[in-house]
């Protein structure tokens, strides 16, 4: 039974995933009582229809009841020898200890868990071909010090069977080295099923290993560290901060949201609203990345397989990593922790999983009446919540921005270790990377993100009417007498009809956004309310309609997708994109051409970053960030940040003599100017 206090959109507690395990444990040995215990792979909220939540939210409809979802990995032998390998999905009913739902899904494999890689190295290190053929080739003896195994999926046509995971193996030269400065050209596979090497690939002659150290750990930095580090720059605030926080529920500065956070996923923001006209005007239902694909430049085996579905192959939420105060997070702060599970189902608690905090971002608006001399200015301040994932080598920093003139923006930092491979045979110069050190290839790549937008503009009841308008600015034709000069240009708007037309590519040429609007209300000017959506303009995905990453990542082919409301859709690569064939997902849905005009609409923002590798990449690499915008679209009636009071900050000081100047302040009356 949840406490009292608990809404139903907040994830489970430990002590919810321990009841949940421990009823679903019992479920699982009564129908099978002879087999060995389950693996859980996921063990997460199932979160309630979204009419219940609607209905509970607004005093229409009871408390909708606590369930959760799991995904059991069983042992094989259940099967009677069938070579399908079935995982099965089970719904659990936490309120009545009912176990609601039990079905299994043939020929598909969820994702590698944490507990998986750690096992993936460990069986690697351990099977005597790797190990004869790493001292023989390449001289290393000591393999459980001397070497990483970076765990990653195989993204490849059905050549080898099994729950698969190849290895990319570097030397080590020291307990704190920079294992990525030194690639072997050896990948095993293994089966995680067989606990075994099922492959090795490996170079007919040995690539010599790069001895050179590129060291990131502070004690072994060549050349040591700088002399002259910034002097300290604080940020205080000495009457706390501006939001509040009741349970998962946040409100800040006209803003109201609840956060949440799942294995896969990692942090969703609910319920998503602004405080304006006297009421809460809902903007989001639900908000999320919701997939990732990072395929790899090099066509030559084994790293044409190179690529990672980072949501679904491993969970953004599975890979977060704690925060640390004063260091990835400055200021205030609040933090939630989140709880995940491990094999056996019990509760794995992440500390600090998730960081609120708030930011100065300069001037939010300025104005100077150059006759009397007065000045307003507002300077800008957001609200920052973010989480961090580490997915092997590579570092996503995931930071969702509330500003106070009700925009909000989606950033990906990405910062890390690249992805780093020996130099093909006969190869000096990389044909599809930079060479980054003596050896040392890191292959270009791009990074290509979903992130799914359930809209609710303006609408108490989830979003049920609104239309998406794609909006394009073009140059006027000339005309002798409606643009003689030729100087004109328009704003063309295309109300995009249905799924067919929701398919759609960014364009810097013509400004094209996309607006989802409520038609049904307009702000004082009789304008319909909506919200814009601004994607990043960067090549789509790079791959071969005909390979299998293009299948599997289809949604990459496109910077916008519109789909009506559907539950079940909810991964834009399919349900289990592991060692799938492609084809599921957002390709499959649109198939349908439903209508997405006065309909509960669901956009689909992809965009991505081609990631063509500098030398200053390595050994880590600098934050490469790439932004998603939402901005207000005549959902106000004007600026609403124009209602914010004059503030001067008392802390600022002045340094070096720079004389007088700066007439006017925030708000202050300043002389009259000279005649």
């Amino acid at each position: 039974m949840a406490p009292f206090d608990m809404h139903p959109l907040d994830p489970l507690s430990a002590e919810e995933m321990k009841q949940a395990s421990g009823l679903i444990l019992a479920a699982f040995e009564k129908r099978y009582p002879h087999a060995r215990s389950p693996i859980f792979n996921v063990v997460t909220l199932e979160e309630p229809l979204k009419s219940e939540l609607l209905a509970f939210d607004a005093g229409k409809g009871p408390i909708p009841a606590r369930k959760c979802f799991a995904i059991l990995q069983p042992p094989r032998s259940l099967y009677q020898g069938e070579e399908v390998y079935a995982i099965v999905e089970v719904i659990l009913n936490l309120d009545t200890g009912e176990v609601e739902e039990w079905q299994q899904v043939p020929a598909v494999q969820p994702l590698i868990t944490p507990e998986d890689c750690f096992e993936a190295e460990e069986i690697c290190k351990a099977d005597a071909k790797v190990c004869e053929m790493l001292a023989s080739r390449y001289g290393i003896h000591d393999v459980q010090s001397d070497v990483a195994c970076d765990p990653w999926s195989v993204h490849e046509h059905g050549k080898l069977s099994g729950r698969l995971v190849q290895l990319f193996l570097y030397k080590r030269l020291s307990p704190n080295d920079n294992q990525y400065a030194h690639p072997i050209d050896m990948v095993p596979v293994l089966d995680l099923d067989r606990a075994c090497v099922v492959h090795i690939d490996v170079t007919e002659i040995p690539q010599r290993v790069n001895e050179v150290p590129n060291n990131y750990h502070h004690a072994l930095v060549e050349g040591g560290l700088r002399a002259d580090p910034p002097k300290p720059l604080n940020v205080v605030q000495p009457e706390g901060p501006s939001f509040t926080v009741v349970g998962n529920k946040v409100s800040w500065q006209k803003w109201s949201f609840r956060v949440g956070f799942n294995f896969r996923e990692g942090l969703v923001l609910h319920q998503v609203g602004y405080q304006d006209l006297g009421r809460l005007r809902p903007v989001l239902f639900r908000a999320s990345m919701v997939e990732m694909a990072v395929p790899y430049a090099e066509p030559r085996a084994p790293y044409h397989r190179k690529c990672a579905f980072d949501v679904s192959d491993y969970g953004l939420g599975n890979c977060t990593t704690s925060l640390s105060l004063g260091c990835d997070c400055l200021g205030a702060i609040k933090y939630f922790d989140a709880v995940l599970n491990d094999r056996k189902g019990h509760p794995v608690v992440v500390h600090k999983a998730v960081c609120m905090h708030e930011e100065d971002v300069g001037l939010l608006w300025k104005h100077v009446d150059y006759r009397t001399g007065h000045s307003e200015s507002r300077r800008a301040r957001r609200l920052v919540i973010s989480f961090l994932t580490t997915v092997v080598n590579y570092e996503y920093l995931n930071y969702w921005y509330l500003y106070q003139d009700g925009s909000m923006e989606f950033d990906i930092k990405l910062t890390g270790q690249l992805s780093t491979n020996a130099l093909s045979p006969g190869e000096e110069i990389p044909a599809y990377g930079t060479l980054v050190d003596p050896g040392v290839n890191a292959q270009h790549h791009q990074h290509m993100f979903c992130v799914r937008l359930d809209m609710a503009v303006d609408d108490p009841e989830g979003g049920k009417h609104l239309e998406v308008v794609e909006q394009e600015v073009v140059a006027a034709p000339p005309h002798p007498t409606l643009n003689p000069c030729g100087n004109g240009f328009v704003v063309r708007e295309t109300v995009l009809e249905n799924e067919e037309m929701g398919q759609r590519v960014a364009s810097a040429a013509t400004a094209r956004a996309w607006i989802v609007r409520n038609p049904r209300v307009q702000n004082r000017l009789g304008q319909p309310v909506g919200y814009k959506i601004v994607v990043p303009e960067n090549p789509l995905l790079l791959a071969s309609p005909t390979s299998l990453v293009a299948r599997k990542g289809a949604f990459a082919s496109k910077n916008m997708w519109v789909t009506p409301y559907a539950r079940q859709e909810r991964w834009p690569a399919g349900e289990y994109p592991t060692q799938s064939e492609g084809g599921q997902g957002l390709p499959q849905w649109v198939r349908q051409k439903r209508s997405v005009r006065d309909a509960d609409v669901v956009v689909w923002p992809a965009y991505g970053l081609t990631h063509v590798v500098r030398t200053e990449d390595f050994g880590t690499m600098p934050v490469e960030t790439i932004s998603l915008k939402l901005k207000p679209v005549s959902f106000f009636d004007r600026n609403p940040a124009q209602d914010l009071p004059p503030e001067k900050n008392g802390a600022s000081i002045e340094t070096g003599g720079a004389g007088e100047g700066g007439r006017g302040c925030c708000g202050d009356q300043p002389p009259s100017p000279p005649n």
